[in-house]
């Protein structure tokens, strides 16, 4: 369970106990099934308290390793960490990749002693196939406002945006507008931010740069993804 400050608290889930596939067919049914809960509505917060940062990394073919760090929004120090390793339980498949990261990210969430007040998430949310990636994934069941960001675009398409930090360009799928090509250093290459849950896309992108002050990659997640390479 999640843990509050001085108390107990429950992942809190939104939708039907998750299914896990045991068929890419399966894989991409569930995340049909899954993809309306995803709240792509509400602005979300405009501050939080407490931020963590998602990764996962890979030892071989088989072991997954999920990776939280906790950061206080404010000053970025780490507040807590967890870390969970496991066997992969689905095979390696582009547009899939949540139903490898979701068992031990999900684990590590359990294993806090605060409940953060925003997810990101190294990868994708609506910039996905099935507008339902890992960072939709997330936040629809743990209840939590969540956020993708991914080092390389994946789907649709965007136009480079001006050099300045904060320009951005729209991602555009099928004509519709999925994430931002976001400029978080003046000069550097942009990350790609797409909605996950419960937080709209100007908030996200207001979030990510005020968590990138000084490197390319949003610090949460950079933690995130030190903590998941150490033996």
């Amino acid at each position: 369970m999640l843990k509050a400050r001085g108390r107990m608290a429950p992942v809190t889930f939104h939708s039907p106990v998750p299914h896990w596939p045991a068929t890419v067919a399966e894989a991409e049914s569930e995340q049909d099934r899954l993809r309306p809960f995803a709240d792509l509505d509400s602005p979300g917060p405009a501050e939080v308290g407490l931020v963590a940062g998602l990764d996962v990394g890979y030892r071989d073919d088989d072991e997954v390793v999920g990776a939280v760090v906790v950061l206080d929004a404010a000053s970025l120090e780490v507040v807590d960490r967890a870390v969970v390793r496991q066997r992969a339980s689905f095979p390696y498949v582009p547009g899939l990749f949540a139903f490898r990261e979701l068992p031990p990210l999900l684990a590590a969430l359990d294993r806090l002693s605060v409940r953060p007040e925003l997810l990101v998430c190294d990868g994708y949310g609506l910039a996905h196939p099935r507008r339902f990636g890992l960072a939709c994934h997330l936040g629809v069941l743990t209840g939590l406002p969540s956020i993708g960001v991914a080092k390389t675009p994946f789907v649709g398409e965007h136009a480079e945006p001006p050099p300045a930090r904060g320009a951005w360009s729209a991602i555009r799928l099928d004509g519709e507008v999925v994430g931002r090509a976001l400029r978080t250093r003046e000069g550097v290459k942009p990350v790609f931010v797409s909605q996950g849950h419960g937080v709209g896309l100007d908030n996200a992108c207001a979030h990510i740069l005020r968590l990138s002050p000084v490197y390319r990659i949003p610090e949460p997640i950079r933690r995130a993804d030190h903590l998941s390479r150490l033996p």
